[in-house]
């Protein structure tokens, strides 16, 4: 059994902090093999909490050595203070002093990533959610809030660039090869939020002029092999930047703006004040390295980390319970910029595809939570699907509820009464009831409530007046600790449609209660309800609709996400069939109303690509396996194989001549339409390649060789590495390779590729590629691209009937979970959903959750996870 056992923070034990840090002045000496780290805090009562005999409480690290302390310049000495399990208590302290600390740091030995590092001879941070207290102690936790002022010093030839939060207001260099740079934030910040980086980098430059006529400037460094590859998040911040002047009044408050491309990192991007720390992944783009879904995240990323200068700085959490104050608001506004910078309802499938996968498992799973968390073990855990996109759409129901005048005064309130506060959702709630005069207390469920709320919706129509009705019903299952849920309040955007797609009404409903009908006059004729328009609130929709109403839909519907919609609901209705005729045996079949539907989708040359590609795209294993009432891997992936196989033999001229059609050798471009194009014409490869023809292996290698893009490339490659021609297949991946061994990124993509293979042999090949010199099992994004490849897109091979690939995974988690447990954690997601699974799976994968439990000794990270996955 597992002797680590951390303890459970609750949000109902908050306490205001005993103590305020006003100003805080850090000096770090960046040497080769040790860090040291002074740090002089101003230090005051705070005034707000009545017991002044409280002990000054500083958190750090167990691991961190602690070299000098004093107060007002007396030294102490250990008899003065209590340092136990990273935590500092120093009693008798008067109400006003200054503080000075000496940390050493190890930072070549950091693996975790967190605090102070070196990634690539590059010195760097990440501080968020509890990595500040890794560097020096301190009242780590976001509701304390101190202007930073910082001086690096280190060798100027190995790390030239030096950087920190702020404005650079000082500089120089003594006789021995050592320069500094001091800089000053004047915005009060959490620890969370700071920053610095040390290195030889190359630097892009450009400068903004803001709405209110300040220059400021902008950079974004990287190695110099990658100074090529910022042109796009270059425009993508300027983009940004004048988007959210436009659209929420927000302006840039510094005289610099500064992001490094980073490649090791935990996570995507991290927003610390006017230094944002990224992801190589998420900054470095170039058409010959980067597929149209990595332009795209960078686009989007850049978005979001500039957004959170307002929605997360200027305004950040009271505490970690209340994350998704800052990161829900923050994915919705970045959602809405790339909506409006790319096509709208793409963006809206792109995303609602990733909650009904992924969130609404979440949702399902044991480790299940409202969007404002009631108790966590570690907070790392919790930067999840729920707080992040899930409370996007909590913002977005906002949004729709108030609609997007009154939402604007609201943030404007929100913003104007915040600024420079730490504060909680109840707070960016009450700024919108404020501005709309609306009581949202019962809306405030949204943030309590864990869970996918269900709504199960009847019809009646009376011919005789006209008067058409819609029942609708809400439930929401229970969830670990919440047994019983309260009515929810969200809006339900409804069109209703005639049979030849004239729209009779299309409106908004709010549901409030359990039960609610809605009624309708003066309607001609029986409608069919378009339904849940835009996805106007995370919910499971259940209507009985027929085939021919779907199909109806899917041609005629006026809103761009429910034509979709209808035609997703259509292809999972005959998929669940098929998964069921294939459990007892019966022959699978295609509907031949299916076929015909897409055979006039893909004849119809007026469509918009983009819009296209996803309508014939069919629901993933993973969406499949959220929707199974228990998930039967081999029934799920032989049906969707059989309906893939078939419509593509079926259509195979008409995916051709789409093919055609969308190949037009134009210049390579970024656009919205350009990228529209590839994406269909890449889904028409896949489907030819799916026939096993040779003639579309013919064409597949030859839109490798002569592509000048890596979207198109990368789509080739995977197309014929995931085929039956193994010869070719070898070949063209080892020509990838050496053609990108040097370009990290791309070799993450060539791992990928392997690793979600599905042929015969699936497990020896990553094993032989976890050994292969392009793989570095410390760097976070080859461990995604490995193990979240083969866990997460290879299912039949990860879900083996032997267990291997669940004994493979818990072999890496205990050997991650010393290094990095943040990331092994976040890998270990596939084995918490066992009890969903047949009951020879589900044994297996609690097996090896149980193999886990009951190893000595078990990172907090890992702990968690495991242990409330086997409750």
């Amino acid at each position: 059994m597992s002797s680590k056992q951390p303890s459970t923070i609750y949000l109902e034990d908050y306490q205001p902090p005993a103590w305020l840090v006003t100003h805080t002045e850090l000096r770090f000496e960046l040497e080769e093999d040790q860090t040291l780290v002074r740090a002089q805090l101003s230090i005051q009562s705070n005034p707000a909490v009545s017991d002044r005999r409280k002990p000054l409480e500083l958190l750090g690290d167990a691991g961190m050595e602690l070299c000098r302390l004093s107060i007002d310049g007396q030294v102490l000495d250990a008899a003065d203070y209590q340092r136990e399990a990273g935590c500092l208590r120093i009693a008798n302290v008067p109400e006003s002093f200054v503080l000075e600390c000496v940390t050493r740091l190890l930072p070549h030995e950091n693996t975790a990533l967190e605090g102070l590092y070196k990634s690539d001879g590059m010195f760097c941070t990440q501080c968020e959610a509890e990595g500040f207290r890794r560097i020096t102690f301190f009242p780590d936790r976001p509701d304390v809030m101190s202007i930073f002022r910082t001086t690096l010093v280190a060798d100027k030839q190995r790390y030239p660039v030096l950087l920190s939060n702020g404005n650079p207001v000082d500089s120089g260099e003594d006789d021995e090869g050592r320069h500094w740079v001091t800089w000053d934030d004047p915005w009060p910040k959490p620890s969370y939020l700071f920053a610095l980086v040390a290195g030889d980098l190359a630097l892009l430059e450009d400068q903004y002029t803001t709405a209110s006529g300040r220059e400021v400037a902008l950079r974004i460094y990287a190695e110099r092999k990658d100074l090529d590859k910022l042109d796009y998040a270059m425009q993508a911040l300027k983009d940004a930047m004048r988007w959210d002047e436009d659209v929420y009044g927000r302006e840039y408050d510094l005289d610099i703006y500064m992001i490094v491309a980073v490649d090791f990192f935990n996570m995507g991007a991290m927003e610390n004040k006017g230094l944002n720390i990224f992801n190589t992944s998420c900054v470095l783009a170039h058409p010959q390295t980067t597929t149209d879904q990595g332009f795209q995240r960078v686009e989007g990323v850049v978005a979001h980390e500039y957004f959170h200068n307002w929605s997360g700085n200027r305004v950040t959490c009271r505490d970690w319970f209340q994350l998704s104050l800052k990161e829900g608001f923050t994915v919705f506004r970045d959602a809405e910029f790339s909506a409006d910078m790319n096509s709208r309802t793409v963006k809206r499938i792109e995303d609602v595809t990733l909650l009904r996968t992924a969130q609404f498992a979440e949702d399902g799973g044991p480790m299940a939570h409202p969007v404002r968390p009631e108790s966590y073990m570690e907070i790392s855990n919790f930067y999840t699907l729920t707080v992040y996109e899930k409370g996007a759409e909590v913002v977005r129901m906002l949004h729709t509820l108030l609609g997007p005048e009154l939402f604007r005064q609201g943030s404007d309130l929100y913003f104007e009464r915040h600024d420079g506060q730490a504060v909680t959702t109840d707070d960016f709630v009450a700024a919108m009831e404020t501005v709309s005069g609306r009581d949202l207390s019962q809306f405030k469920r949204w943030y309590s409530q864990a869970g996918t709320p269900r709504l199960q919706v009847s019809d009646s129509f009376d011919a005789a007046t006209g008067c058409y009705q819609l029942k609708v019903r809400q439930s929401c299952p229970p969830s670990p600790g919440q047994e019983h849920k309260q009515p929810y309040h969200l809006p339900l955007a409804v069109g209703l449609l005639a049979e030849d797609g004239r729209e009779l009404f299309a409106g908004l409903l709010e549901l409030t209660e359990e039960e609610q009908v809605f009624r309708f006059d003066n309607i001609s004729e029986r409608p069919v309800p378009s339904l849940l328009r835009g996805f106007s609130a995370p919910v499971k929709l259940d209507y009985d609709y027929t085939d021919a109403q779907l199909l109806m839909l899917l041609r005629h519907d006026t809103d761009g996400f429910n034509r979709w919609d209808a035609g997703q609901r259509l292809c999972i209705r005959l998929l669940q069939t098929q998964i069921r005729n294939h459990q007892q045996g019966v022959a699978l079949s295609c509907s031949s109303e299916l076929i015909e539907a897409w055979r006039n989708l893909l004849q119809d040359a007026s469509l918009d690509p983009a819009m296209l590609a996803q309508c014939l795209r069919l629901p993933s294993e993973a969406q499949l396996s959220e929707l199974a009432e228990q998930i039967d891997v081999s029934a799920i992936h032989e049906a969707r194989e059989f309906m893939r196989t078939t419509l593509a033999q079926v259509l195979e001229q008409e995916w051709l001549q789409v093919y055609q059609r969308c190949d037009t050798g134009e210049t390579y471009s970024t656009d919205a339409e350009a990228m529209g194009r590839r994406s269909l014409k890449n889904l028409a490869l896949a489907y030819l390649m799916a026939t096993g023809r040779e003639p579309w292996l013919e064409l597949a290698r030859q839109q490798y060789s002569q592509s000048d893009n890596m979207t198109d490339q990368l789509a080739a490659l995977s197309l014929v590495a995931h085929s039956d021609f193994r010869e070719t297949a070898d070949e063209l991946l080892q020509a990838f390779y050496l053609q990108w061994q040097h370009e990290s990124l791309v070799m993450n993509q060539w791992l990928s590729v392997q690793a979600s293979d599905p042929s015969a042999g699936a497990l020896a090949r990553v094993n032989q590629l976890a050994e292969h010199p392009i793989f570095d099992a410390r760097n976070p994004n080859k461990l995604r691209a490995l193990i979240g490849g083969f866990c997460g897109q290879n299912p039949m091979h990860f879900h083996a009937e032997d267990g291997s690939g669940y004994a493979w995974l818990a072999d890496w988690i205990l050997r991650l979970d010393r290094q990095n447990p943040q990331v092994a954690a976040r890998l270990l997601t596939p084995l918490t959903r066992w009890k969903r699974h047949e009951p020879v799976r589900s044994a297996l994968m609690q097996g090896q959750l149980q193999r886990m439990m009951d190893t000595a000794e078990l990172s907090a990270d890992v702990y968690e996870v495991v242990s409330k996955s086997l409750m």
